[in-house]
């Protein structure tokens, strides 16, 4: 089978000890997580974790019917790369010094549309948002001059292409069953 980039959004209740859980359908899959990205989403109460993985589509939809079986999880969908919208975020911390001494440098980054946010004598620090292979083509063009000192990469951030989230209609289904209870 064909492996891809999947991306996958859960929605849950903000639980201590989920992302280990999460982590470990992961591991019993022997599935590597390329980007993880956790935080609050647009409705209240709810946090979103954005997974990445490379894996084929029988074994992304496993994994997604897993993570949704856990306690505290509302909802685990998968999407490809056509089904989002994503960026990344990327610092890249250069020597001045090989900045200055090499209008190379400067080229590139004007070129890949990466702001300067900070520089002094020592260092230069240069931010690329963008896709993910922007931002590593950026960081391999940098790494030929040898002027990068660190650099690190933030994990995906994505929204689907669709009007609303999932989840929402799932938990407006959710307040419907509950008041038909009462």
């Amino acid at each position: 089978m064909e492996k891809k980039l999947y991306t996958l959004i859960v929605h849950s209740e903000n639980t201590a000890g989920l992302l280990n859980q999460i982590a470990a359908v992961f591991t019993r899959r022997q599935l590597n997580i390329e980007s993880l990205n956790v935080s609050a989403s647009s409705i209240e109460g709810i946090h979103r974790y954005t997974i990445t993985t490379w894996t084929d589509e029988d074994t992304v939809q496993k994994v997604a019917k897993q993570i949704e079986k856990k306690v505290d999880v509302l909802q685990a969908h998968y999407y490809t790369d056509s089904e989002v919208f994503m960026q990344e975020i990327a610092l890249y911390k250069l020597s001045t010094p090989a900045v200055f001494a090499n209008p190379e440098i400067c080229r590139t980054i004007r070129y890949y549309d990466a702001p300067i946010i900070e520089t002094n004598d020592v260092y230069t620090v240069v931010q690329k948002a963008g896709r993910t292979d922007e931002i590593v083509s950026l960081s391999r063009e940098l790494a030929t001059f040898g002027c990068v000192l660190q650099y690190v990469n933030s994990g995906r951030v994505a929204v689907t292409r669709s009007s609303s989230e999932q989840v929402s209609a799932f938990l407006e289904k959710l307040q419907t069953l509950s008041e038909k209870k009462i």
